[in-house]
């Protein structure tokens, strides 16, 4: 079926005014201003009252911390007191509030205009082993595309570690689950939905030798890599006093120093390492509202992007930013540029845009998504302007930032329909909401 999105009121695109066709899950025309399709549609969807953009792509999170928003335990605490002040908790984790804490991060995600979202899941206490499986399965219910990182972590408190022993793994076990995921899941095809890649937790809660066997897997297994680096002082002492190096250096001998890496947070990188990661192609993810929230720092957006680092936009768990919202973290990115480099030239609207769409894709290895173009997947994020927050905008995509946008009106996964009239299909909002609370409650 061929269905035309008809002359929307803006769309983050050049050379598509018109609208744009779909067709087979794809983009198969853009639609000059004030042209027509080349050749005949079976639907056409009215867009004028629409802002139209690529669907954002969330390439940080940590679903099940939906569970533990502005806990007592961690609220107001810099990263260390509050991970330790957390871990207790989530050691409590079980398989069905596991999965009510997936199913609503992908559902908040969904309806903030997000159409590909990466976790970063590591905790596999006692029964939830299964853990990425079942997140695999809600997102296809759901009928979004995931990036779903084998997490890890086999160095605990008594390792001098900062996690508990119950939520840790020996190598073994890390290396095998690992591999029978990326056998099971990983989709390596043009528009998959459904990708592993390997994600040991940081340097201070695993092991070299579980960071070196999984590069050694993603390699075998043409998978991405991911872990947190940079992310604060602390990071950066605890590197020196253990191993005699930066974060980096420790990121280097692993072997991880490539263009299969993207790192979350890469706050607190010289000028020096900025061209080292640029130089690999090192992707950085930046998670602007965990990081204000934490206090942790500015990342070096532009010093990255300057050095040819791809840099893309996360929302980060929902304990360290307490929302899943991407529309959201664009907002914060813009806001939090012009904060650091103190000039309001340093990220503009559309800047802040391209974070969370080409950024963030190409920090995920797609070349698929990211971007509004014939051939790319059909995935978009279609805002409204009627709300009174946009009441006297003028530039219809800057207002989306600069006014705050944080819900969109529809949102189309591979040509299909997963929000409408800013509900997402086949979920009971409020039923999601009473269960997932109920569950929460577990946790307090």
């Amino acid at each position: 079926m061929r269905l035309y999105l008809k002359d929307p009121l803006a769309i983050l695109a050049d050379g598509a005014a018109g609208g744009l066709v779909i067709e087979d899950g794809r983009i198969a025309e853009l639609v000059p201003g004030g042209g027509r399709p080349s050749q005949p549609v079976d639907a056409t969807f009215d867009a004028s009252r629409h802002v139209v953009l690529p669907g954002l792509v969330n390439t940080h999170h940590h679903f099940y911390q939906t569970l533990t928003r502005a806990h007592p335990s961690a609220t107001d605490k810099a990263l260390f007191p509050w991970l330790v002040g957390l871990y207790p908790y989530w050691a409590r984790l079980d398989p069905e509030s596991f999965r009510l804490s997936v199913r609503l991060a992908l559902t908040e995600l969904l309806l903030s205009g997000c159409t590909t979202a990466a976790d970063h899941h590591y905790l596999f206490s006692a029964g939830l082993e299964d853990a990425i499986d079942i997140e695999a399965e809600e997102a296809a219910q759901l009928g979004i595309r995931v990036t779903l990182t084998r997490g890890s972590m086999d160095v605990s408190v008594k390792d001098g570690g900062l996690p508990p022993d119950s939520v840790v793994q020996d190598a073994d076990t890390i290396l095998a689950d690992s591999e029978r995921l990326l056998s099971r899941h990983h989709d390596r095809g043009e528009g998959a939905m459904l990708q592993i890649a390997l994600a040991p937790c940081s340097p201070f809660s695993s092991s070299l030798a579980v960071m070196r066997a999984s590069a050694e897997l993603a390699e075998r297994h043409d998978c991405r890599l991911h872990t947190h680096l940079g992310e604060t002082e602390d990071e950066n002492r605890y590197c020196q006093e253990l191993f005699g190096c930066r974060p980096l250096d420790y990121l280097e001998e692993a072997g991880w120093l490539g263009p299969r890496t993207w790192l979350a947070h890469g706050i607190h990188f010289t000028t020096d390492e900025c061209r080292r990661l640029g130089a690999h192609k090192v992707g950085v993810c930046h998670c602007p509202t965990s990081n204000a929230v934490l206090a942790s720092g500015f990342c070096p957006v532009n010093e990255l992007q300057a050095a040819g680092a791809p840099v893309g936009l996360g929302v980060d768990g929902s304990a360290s930013n307490d929302a899943s919202n991407m529309m959201e973290a664009v907002r914060h990115a813009l806001m939090v540029a012009r904060l650091n480099y103190r000039a309001p030239e340093a990220m503009t609207a559309r800047d802040a845009l391209r974070l969370a769409t080409e950024g963030s894709a190409t920090c995920l290895g797609r070349a698929d998504i990211g971007r509004i173009a014939a051939g790319r997947q059909a995935d978009f994020a279609l805002f409204t302007l009627d709300e009174l927050r946009f009441s006297g905008a003028h530039d219809p995509i800057a207002a989306l930032v600069l006014c705050g946008a944080h819900r969109a009106d529809r949102v189309m996964v591979k040509g299909e329909w997963r929000v409408i009239e800013g509900t997402p299909v086949g979920v009971d909002l409020p039923a999601l909401r009473e269960a997932h609370g109920r569950a929460a409650r577990r946790f307090a």
